[in-house]
């Protein structure tokens, strides 16, 4: 295996047991909304992927690097892969960066759009590859992985039913491999199928949330089944998330077509929510 993938590894040891132990460390080069967009310090789109919030998610994300890192290395070359995995990193954090663009407390860390975007260019590149589960003894065909891979991340980013970066994870995923795609076209005459199979939703979920915004907006079978199980607090949160999500849409409405585009009734509620606390 070539030198820069345990180099790699070793750069993100090193820098997330450096935020494990020093919270103004982690804080200052994690991922955060408003320190990207007010501040502008942009390093934070990089520096997010050499943290992790402990140790089961860096030695996990270690693996999989570990595990599919040469390969990707082997087939292109270690300055094309490195290409894909600070492309992927970038591509992932600027997904997560235009979804919470009006929530500016909000912040991740984690290599987990790199290593998304070394799999699915090792999903290109490697037709009839499979894909072992963690810790279990079975494995799915590349690109069943990839699919429900790309649905769960959907699913997630919908829901918002958790504190992964789903957002992240997708975005990494799809410029991993689209780089991978221009680095070696003829992957897409080889594997064109599974290719298709995978970037078909994720494209369609992005033009959506680029096009209509309310998209975003949290109402699907999950949620309505188990809303009357739900915690006061957790009523609570999905009730704060769906206003912000709304405020979001009316926003973004009136960034593209301006205020006098506004209904009465989006005028009404714009101005009942900027007086709840």
């Amino acid at each position: 295996m070539q030198i820069i993938v345990p180099l790699l590894i070793l750069i993100t040891l090193v820098f997330s047991y450096k935020g494990f132990s020093n919270q103004v460390f982690y804080d200052r080069y994690k991922f955060q909304v408003d320190k990207i967009l007010l501040n502008r310090e942009y390093r934070r789109l990089v520096t997010t992927g050499f943290l992790h919030i402990n140790w089961l998610h860096l030695i996990f994300n270690m693996m999989v690097l570990f595990s599919l890192g040469g390969m990707v290395v082997s087939r292109l070359g270690p300055l094309e892969f490195l290409l894909i995995y600070f492309g992927a990193l970038v591509g992932g954090g600027l997904l997560s960066l235009f979804i919470h663009r009006y929530h500016g407390d909000y912040s991740s860390v984690g290599a987990s759009g790199s290593i998304g975007g070394v799999l699915f260019a090792s999903i290109a590149l490697y037709p009839g590859m499979s894909i072992g589960l963690f810790l279990l003894p079975i494995s799915l065909p590349g690109w069943l992985f990839g699919l429900l891979y790309i649905l769960f991340s959907i699913y997630g980013i919908k829901s918002r039913n958790s504190n992964i970066g789903h957002e992240a994870h997708l975005g990494g995923a799809l410029v991993g491999m689209l780089i991978a795609l221009l680095m070696e076209p003829s992957a897409m005459v080889n594997n064109y199928i599974t290719i298709l199979i995978i970037l078909v939703p994720a494209i369609v979920f992005i033009w959506l949330i680029l096009t209509r915004p309310e998209f975003l907006l949290i109402d699907n079978f999950f949620f309505k089944k188990h809303h009357n199980n739900l915690t006061l607090d957790q009523k609570y949160n999905l009730e704060k998330n769906k206003r912000q999500l709304e405020i979001d849409k009316i926003l973004d409405k009136i960034n593209r077509k301006g205020m006098k585009s506004l209904s009465r009734e989006e005028r009404d509620r714009l101005e009942q929510y900027s007086k709840r606390p």
